[in-house]
């Protein structure tokens, strides 16, 4: 597999940063969309574990990765909107669209948007929760982004293997492969608008205000009108410690029967993170729903 291509989109609010494998042609296009505070370069061991004929697009989501960043995240509707206006814009065919986590909530109201663009849908543990939980905001997620404990992040670093030496053996990091982590950490860092060393290409306040908003984005009324045949992954079930607990999966156990015709699979051995533990797991699985030609 070829390095990818960088190119950049005028999405509504910005530019966003896509990253292109391939070409279109005769074979599939694959578009996926990571988790909150990740990019798309998280991705490239699930790529490098599929077909190199095929054509695959990962985004940087709006304040993530080397796109553009708005005041806050969390309105996940407008994230959607970016990956729309991306999706009717740039591609002639339709593309089978993979999220992860909140990526896979985008996934998703892209499919209604843009139903026409959309063949296929893969939600990996998406965060489209139970709908009593969108009921009652969790109090930890009250208030400000600056308040909450992800804005407290480390934000400064001389290196990526600075960066990737400190999360090897930290909780959930260490259960990662070596070289998602690496990509993890390679792509994520910028240089510092100080001018002083590396920062995170996803603020930490920033992304903290997408873990917020997470609870303000109800899917449940515009999930049912998802037409394309649509798989929902989820990973481990039990009761979760807390909303930033993802040893433990947020999906909906029942989300699939909310979507006419899904597929539920459950993988209860892993985490919330399956790009990063099992990309050629999940690529195996990639390649038996995608069709060929």
């Amino acid at each position: 597999m070829n390095e990818p291509v960088q190119h950049h989109f005028a999405a509504p609010g910005g530019a966003l940063c896509w990253f292109e494998w391939g070409s279109a042609g005769n074979h599939p296009t694959v578009l996926l969309l990571h988790a909150t505070g990740f990019h798309s370069r998280c991705w490239d061991a699930t790529i490098k574990a599929l077909p190199s004929d095929w054509h695959y697009i990962a985004l940087d989501l709006r304040g993530h990765g080397r796109s553009y960043r708005p005041e806050s995240l969390s309105d996940w509707l407008a994230a959607a909107d970016d990956v729309a206006a991306f999706v009717q814009t740039m591609l002639n065919d339709s593309v089978f669209a993979i999220g992860h986590s909140m990526g896979g909530y985008i996934a998703a109201r892209t499919a209604v948007l843009v139903p026409e663009k959309i063949a296929g849908l893969l939600l990996v543990d998406p965060v489209m929760m139970t709908p009593g939980t969108y009921a009652v905001e969790p109090g930890n997620l009250a208030g400000k982004p600056t308040d909450h404990p992800v804005a407290r992040r480390r934000n400064a670093w001389e290196s990526t293997e600075q960066m990737t030496a400190h999360f090897a053996n930290r909780e959930p990091y260490s259960h990662w492969l070596p070289e998602v982590l690496a990509d993890y950490c390679r792509y994520g860092l910028v240089p510092a608008e100080s001018g002083d060393g590396l920062e995170l290409a996803c603020p930490p306040v920033l992304e903290a205000s997408a873990y917020m908003g997470s609870w303000r984005n109800n899917p449940y009324g515009w999930v049912g009108e998802i037409k394309c045949p649509t798989t929902v992954l989820r990973a481990r079930n039990a009761e979760r410690a807390g909303p930033m607990d993802f040893s433990i999966s947020p999906t909906a156990p029942d989300l699939a029967t909310h979507i006419s015709g899904a597929t539920d699979i459950h993988w209860n051995e892993v985490s919330h993170f399956i790009p990063m533990e099992e990309p050629e797991r999940l690529a195996r699985l990639v390649g038996q729903l995608v069709p060929s030609s």
